[in-house]
């Protein structure tokens, strides 16, 4: 799954969710996706900032862990403090979806814990069979996969519980 934030001709912003971005190709090709205020079938991809903590470096100089998975968008990292407090603020609504994607993720995708770089790699470079993971990565190998055309997204990963 592909999360893209889309603008139809009107100037309406809006994120809708594909397969892989060969499925939104598709459907906007043959003007199948629609503006959810106007109504409008003309719609492109709206330009997309990527979701970056503000610093790669934790105590100590360590690298912080990033949550991330090939060809689905996958969980970035957030302290459980910083995570639990956002998880308060939040819409009921927003956090019971989220709980739905992390679970159609764990449903759906392997783990593959801190070797997450190291399969996506894999499975890009054809070495291992393609399918969907998740994992842990540092900033610095999450760049390095980008910068190798390497797909992956990130998601909150919101806490079960209250």
């Amino acid at each position: 799954m592909i999360l893209y934030r889309l603008r139809c001709a009107g100037g309406h912003e809006f994120e809708s969710w594909f397969k892989d971005s060969k499925t939104y190709e598709r459907q906007e090709k043959k003007s199948l996706i629609g503006c959810p205020v106007c109504g409008e079938a003309k719609v492109e991809r709206a330009l997309m900032a990527p979701r970056l903590g503000k610093s790669g470096k934790g105590r100590g100089g360590e690298e912080k862990p990033v949550e991330a998975q090939a060809n689905v968008p996958v969980p970035a990292p957030s302290p459980p403090q910083q995570m639990a407090a956002l998880t308060r603020s939040m819409p009921p609504e927003l956090r019971e979806a989220l709980l739905k994607v992390r679970e159609h993720v764990e449903k759906n995708c392997e783990h593959v814990g801190d070797k997450f770089a190291e399969e996506a790699r894999k499975i890009h470079y054809g070495e291992s069979d393609k399918r969907g993971i998740y994992g842990q990565t540092t900033e610095k190998e999450a760049d390095a996969l980008s910068e190798e055309g390497i797909e992956f997204g990130r998601l909150p990963w919101v806490p079960r519980g209250n």
